[in-house]
């Protein structure tokens, strides 16, 4: 595990998963195809230890998890900043894991139906037919969590 400077702030692994869990969206950090830093944010959704985000099947996102699939994905919760004081409070996690582009169609559509679920549940009705139309069409991605840690200022 990855040690953490500021002990007193980490969180129970359980902790983390919460933070994932009701994280409106996390960032993505991957290396870009010449070896530099590649960041940008996605949704996600959980089933059980692993993460799942959506992507097209082409594009830089694509190209780089395919060729350095090794990512860290940050998650925040909620923050504040306490009136009068110079800090935030705040939840985090960030989790360290490989990139697995999703191809079994009963997995891709178990993972989009999650991110439905958790991003758009009013909508559900609709699921059916938007599968129907974009499944060929839509990239997903599995993170197979190898670490996670969380931590909070409280």
């Amino acid at each position: 595990m990855t040690e953490m400077r500021r002990k007193e702030r980490q969180m129970p692994e359980e902790f983390a998963w919460e933070v994932v869990d009701k994280c409106e969206y996390a960032f993505l950090a991957m290396t870009a195809e010449d070896g530099s830093p590649y960041g940008l944010p996605v949704t996600i959704a959980r089933g059980g230890r692993a993460v799942y985000f959506h992507s097209a099947l082409e594009g830089r996102k694509a190209e780089c998890l395919r060729r350095s699939p090794r990512v860290c994905l940050s998650c925040v919760g909620e923050t504040r900043v306490p009136p009068g004081k110079f800090t935030t409070l705040f939840e985090s996690a960030v989790i360290f894991g490989t990139a697995e582009e999703v191809t079994e169609d009963d997995e891709k559509i178990h993972a989009l139906r999650l991110l439905c679920q958790r991003h758009t549940p009013d909508n559900m009705e609709a699921f059916p037919r938007a599968i129907a139309k974009s499944l060929d069409r839509t990239g997903v991605w599995r993170i197979a969590v190898e670490e996670i840690t969380g931590k909070a200022k409280q």
